[in-house]
């Protein structure tokens, strides 16, 4: 006889399986084994809270006995131990830092780089200019050309370029306007110097920048002021005066015309005629001077009684040796020596000799020779106080184009 009891015999208590609390599944009671401890009545179930409570108190107690344990131990499986952990993101800020080009691009030799990049020098000629304006510090450069503003066809100024950066100089901020305009509009006048001064050097002082348009306004009348209150009028040690009557300056050519050429010496603008140019004959200064070259000069007398109008007279040629005490040592009267034409007027024809010096000759019977002719010349006579030579052509060569 079967101990299997019938199916429709077996009450079923809160569900077909039945596990009790804390027991594993297969800890699980069959059916029949229900029934025959269907006298045995089962736990309640545990209230939500009260699993709750110790739930908490197993976390507690984990808690404890992780900080007591000298070393942590993993619960998990071979499997999972095995897992790599997971990668951290590192903070926003280090990300960033990583992200953003260095400061200084360029890998120098030394521990400071000394070679400047296209950006330091556009920075740099921006602090200069920042520096004139609010220092007053004065610049140079070279006047590049000569506009007129679209507004203003009248008006006109000078261009420089510090750097990249370009700077107006309004005509009237260039140069002083003459006392003798003769009936000539100021502004055709001033457009007519600033245009003869193109290609000098000149010294400013920055009025304004605009840094948007990258422009920048300037006055030369206010450097050549300072200038001048710091040469003219400073005084060294002993008292005395930087600029005195015989003292040799560096000046600079800033037009040239034929008659002579006016230099800049130390903010004030002097003219020079040709006969102080050079000891030799010459026709016309444009042949032997440009805009923007710097020569030596002597003043010849600088005259300062009035403080706002300085007078002072220079020559080129007596900055330099005398070239006739020298040369007229090489001839001998009665010798024959070859030389050029240098000028032809009434009083004569004028050779240029060896060592720098003018021979006076007669006009020779053949014909008046071309300037530029090579001649042959005989010595008639030498004046070693005077500094002159003379002497006749003897021989004309063809004219030199």
């Amino acid at each position: 006889m079967s101990n299997t009891i019938p199916e429709e015999q077996v009450t079923p208590i809160a569900g077909e399986d039945v596990v009790l609390e804390g027991a594993t599944p297969e800890d699980s009671v069959e059916p029949a084994a229900v029934e025959a401890q269907s006298d045995i009545v089962p736990e309640a179930p545990a209230k939500p809270k009260r699993k709750r409570t110790k739930i908490a108190a197993a976390e507690a107690d984990e808690t404890e006995a992780k900080a007591e344990a000298p070393e942590e131990i993993s619960v998990m499986g071979p499997e999972e131990n095995e897992r790599p952990e997971p990668k951290k993101n590192p903070p926003a800020r280090s990300r960033r830092a990583r992200s953003r080009p260095p400061a200084d691009p360029v890998v120098s030799i030394d521990d400071q780089r000394t070679v400047e990049t296209d950006a330091d020098k556009r920075q740099s000629d921006l602090l200069d200019l920042i520096e004139s304006q609010k220092g007053r510090k004065i610049l140079t450069d070279i006047i590049q050309g000569v506009e007129h503003p679209a507004e203003n066809l009248l008006l006109s100024y000078a261009v420089v370029y510090h750097g990249d950066i370009k700077v107006i100089l309004p005509a009237s901020e260039v140069v002083e306007l003459p006392e003798d305009t003769r009936d000539l509009q100021p502004e055709e006048i001033l457009h007519y110097l600033v245009t003869k001064r193109l290609g000098a050097e000149i010294d400013y002082i920055v009025q304004g920048i605009d840094r948007e348009a990258g422009v920048a306004a300037a006055s030369r009348l206010a450097a050549m002021a300072a200038r001048r209150r710091e040469y003219y009028f400073s005084t060294d040690r002993d008292g005395m005066y930087l600029l005195y009557d015989g003292v040799v300056a560096e000046a600079r050519v800033i037009s040239v015309i034929r008659p002579g050429i006016f230099v800049e010496i130390f903010g004030l603008e002097v003219y020079i005629p040709l006969r102080e140019l050079s000891y030799q004959r010459w026709l016309d200064a444009s042949q032997h001077f440009q805009t923007g070259q710097r020569v030596l000069v002597k003043l010849l007398e600088v005259n300062r009684t009035d403080r706002d109008n300085i007078r002072v007279s220079a020559s080129v040629k007596q900055a330099s040796e005398n070239p006739y005490e020298r040369a007229l040592q090489r001839y001998t009267i009665g010798s024959r020596y070859v030389g050029t034409v240098s000028l032809v007027d009434t009083h004569g024809v004028f050779v240029a000799m060896d060592g720098g010096i003018d021979c006076l000759c007669a006009f020779p019977k053949r014909g008046r020779p071309a300037r530029g002719s090579r001649v042959t010349v005989r010595i008639l006579g030498i004046n070693h106080e005077t500094n002159r030579i003379w002497g006749a052509i003897t021989h004309m060569a063809a004219t030199t184009q």
